[in-house]
């Protein structure tokens, strides 16, 4: 309310290019990674995966995603914060593109990749809990319950996922905040010890907003994969090796 009152209903849509290119190159990579691994290993096995099996392939997608989609992400820090900064300090940024020209004019190439060790860091626990996770919680729920492979199924389980991944990863979204919105740091240990100074909570500062964003957003991605896949006859295995 107090963005919408100070700049208007569209502030909350301050950083919509940066957003949607971000997920262009972050989501599609690390999902297509850890579906294509694991598919393969299905394949190959001929039975189900183990957790431990998951969890590198999706750590490993997140990494290659989170470093890819890093200068997106940093565009869409800074459109972001701009509107709480004073107005002859903001970067007006019209779109993402001119965001990372500016900054590759400004400040040099490789500060587009300042905050790439966090954002593949976070990336790979971001996968772990949301494509890992929401796979052996599915698993757990089919297993353990009387619930078939249903719509109440797919929610559950990403609920849970959606949750996890956003605990997991507070204290790296919020590292990865400080490093992309500023240079003041000299590397990751300055940034964690700053930050730690203000007590342990402040790793998890803005978590009750990032779970609302976070924990739709996961309901969403797997409930439309799961809904294609029931309903329109688009193949997307499951950790079982069935379709």
């Amino acid at each position: 309310m107090r963005v919408i009152s100070f700049s208007g209903f569209m502030a909350l849509y301050n950083g919509l290019s940066a957003s949607l290119c971000r997920q262009l190159t972050y989501s599609v990579t690390r999902f297509a990674i850890y579906h294509s691994m694991r598919d393969h290993v299905i394949h190959n096995q001929k039975q189900h995966l183990y957790f431990y099996q998951k969890v590198y392939m999706a750590a490993l997608g997140g990494v290659v995603g989170g470093f890819l989609g890093s200068p997106a992400e940093m565009v869409n820090v800074r459109m972001q914060n701009d509107m709480k900064i004073p107005v002859h300090l903001r970067r007006n940024y019209s779109h993402v593109l001119n965001g990372m020209t500016r900054i590759i004019q400004e400040e040099g190439f490789l500060t587009l990749f300042s905050g790439a060790p966090l954002a593949s860091g976070r990336g790979a626990l971001m996968t772990v809990a949301q494509a890992s996770g929401y796979d052996q919680l599915k698993q757990l729920v089919l297993t353990l319950t009387s619930f078939s492979d249903s719509l109440s199924t797919h929610i559950i389980a990403s609920f849970i996922a959606g949750l996890c991944a956003t605990l997991l990863c507070q204290p790296l979204d919020v590292l990865k905040t400080r490093m992309m919105n500023t240079q003041d740091y000299d590397g990751i240990i300055h940034c964690i010890s700053k930050t730690a100074k203000l007590g342990p909570l402040a790793f998890y500062k803005g978590t009750f907003p990032a779970a609302i964003r976070l924990i739709p957003h996961t309901i969403l991605t797997f409930v439309f994969l799961e809904q294609l896949r029931l309903n329109y006859g688009i193949s997307v295995k499951s950790d079982l090796g069935q379709d």
